[in-house]
């Protein structure tokens, strides 16, 4: 079956969208009243998905008002498609261009539509994004106040801090809530929290941020949170295999807790000792221990999923 695709490239306040193969173009306004206007494009061109760019939270609103419409919908990382479009040949950047690469993209990649995420999964997202930013400003105002040189200056920030930290506690307590009235989140949550130094934070930023975590194989959560060694070969050349993209805050996050579970779990340390006597480098022997620990989380949600499954 041949897939007519609309790819949209998204800015602050216009949607161009390009449909593929026949070429019609449009630009919407990115608003409610735009969204709706593309939607109709796209149904009157015969689409069977639209396809954007992830552009830092502006492609939210047409994301999910165009499944809401009844239009599949997907998103695709911008630097794989302007890699593809200078490959193609595109040196040339617009609006439309954009657009039109991002349809070209999708039909070549075969791109399929992403399911929107529920509206728990949305708000926990939100807030557990919210406390990562209270816990930086906290951070920040922790290294204000070793500088300051006055009392002034140092009773208001005094006073930053202490309304940071009951917003800290106010957002980690809306956090818990959710978790332990969802069923499965829950589940989740106590399946991670068995393994000594995974504690609720950390579980809230796995199933916030890495959803996918149980439901994929223990390579391709590695690949997603950016921790699978990329291969780097060419004929009889054997290059180092180095880690890159992914998911920055599930992996910040990992790196931080495999080297305090690797203090309890036997098997953590075991591995860590042997990567060490081997002689490898110190950040090797992080990112090992982050792939490790999260390859077992994995395999415990993947487990946790079953059992909810298998109890209802």
């Amino acid at each position: 079956m041949n897939m007519i695709i609309c790819g949209v490239d998204v800015s602050k306040d216009w949607l161009d969208a390009h449909v593929w193969p026949d070429g019609a173009v449009e630009r919407f306004t990115n608003d409610a009243t735009g969204i709706a206007a593309l939607w109709l494009f796209c149904h009157n061109h015969g689409a069977t998905h639209a396809v954007m760019e992830a552009s830092g939270g502006y492609e939210r609103l047409g994301f999910m008002l165009l499944w809401a419409h009844g239009m599949p919908c997907a998103l695709v990382n911008a630097k794989s498609v302007r890699r593809f479009a200078e490959a193609m040949g595109y040196l040339e950047k617009t609006d439309r261009i954009d657009a039109s690469i991002i349809a070209h993209y999708s039909a070549v990649k075969k791109i399929v539509p992403t399911p929107p995420p529920s509206t728990a999964q949305q708000r926990l997202t939100a807030l557990v994004g919210r406390l990562c930013q209270v816990v930086g400003d906290a951070t920040v105002n922790k290294q204000r106040r070793s500088a300051a040189r006055d009392a002034e200056t140092g009773a208001s920030i005094e006073a930053m801090l202490a309304f940071l930290k009951r917003e800290e506690r106010r957002l980690e307590g809306e956090i818990a809530s959710m978790i332990d009235d969802d069923p499965l989140w829950a589940r989740l949550g106590s399946a991670f929290r068995s393994l000594k130094g995974v504690a609720g934070r950390t579980v809230a930023r796995l199933i916030a941020e890495l959803p996918e975590i149980g439901l994929i194989s223990n390579k391709a959560i590695a690949k997603l949170a950016g921790l699978a060694p990329i291969a780097n070969d060419s004929g009889k050349r054997a290059g180092n295999r180095h880690v890159r993209g992914g998911r920055a805050g599930p992996r910040g996050i990992l790196f931080i807790v495999a080297a305090i579970a690797a203090k309890f779990d036997p098997h953590l340390k075991a591995f860590a000792q042997r990567l060490q006597q081997a002689g490898k480098p110190k950040m090797l022997i992080r990112i090992a221990l982050a792939r490790k620990l999260l390859v077992i989380l994995n395999a415990k949600a993947r487990d946790a999923r079953s059992e909810f499954a298998n109890a209802t």
